[in-house]
């Protein structure tokens, strides 16, 4: 059939294992293809597409939930994008949040070991600070 790829063919298109388009199909944010009259997998551009636009959306940090969310927005052209924006903002909530943990385990990091003095593990001030939380400055980067 001319027009189809393989899904050796999908995975270097999508720069990712054949592994994660197998459990793409299983969870339902790919399409299943059509099959060979030797049992192999069929897919066509409009998978590829899709691939594509779910390694993207992976790559931005979106989550599977969220990109199963748009791809279900997406099957209505007529439909509004407010939903779409609106899960966008929340993703951009989340990563900056995230950046905020980032930066604060940064600063913490820098101090304790500008304030090892690299002598013996018995006096090691990263030790000491990872041993009892209340020696750190910031609270953010606290467990989940």
């Amino acid at each position: 059939m001319s027009g189809t790829f393989s899904i050796g063919q999908m995975a270097k298109a999508g720069n990712c294992k054949v592994q994660t388009i197998r459990y793409y199909e299983e969870i339902g944010l790919l399409p299943k293809p059509q099959r060979s009259g030797g049992n192999q997998r069929l897919y066509l551009e409009e998978h590829r597409d899709r691939l594509s636009f779910i390694r993207h959306s992976r790559e931005l940090g979106f989550s599977l939930d969220q990109i199963r969310q748009i791809l279900d927005l997406t099957d209505d052209p007529t439909h509004s994008c407010a939903e779409v924006d609106q899960i966008a903002r929340v993703h951009l909530m989340e990563v900056e949040s995230k950046i905020k943990r980032l930066q604060s385990m940064r600063k913490e990091l820098k101090r304790m070991i500008s304030q090892c003095a690299g002598d013996k593990v018995a006096d090691c001030r990263i030790i000491k600070v990872l041993s009892d939380h209340a020696l750190c400055l910031a609270d953010e980067h606290q467990r989940d």
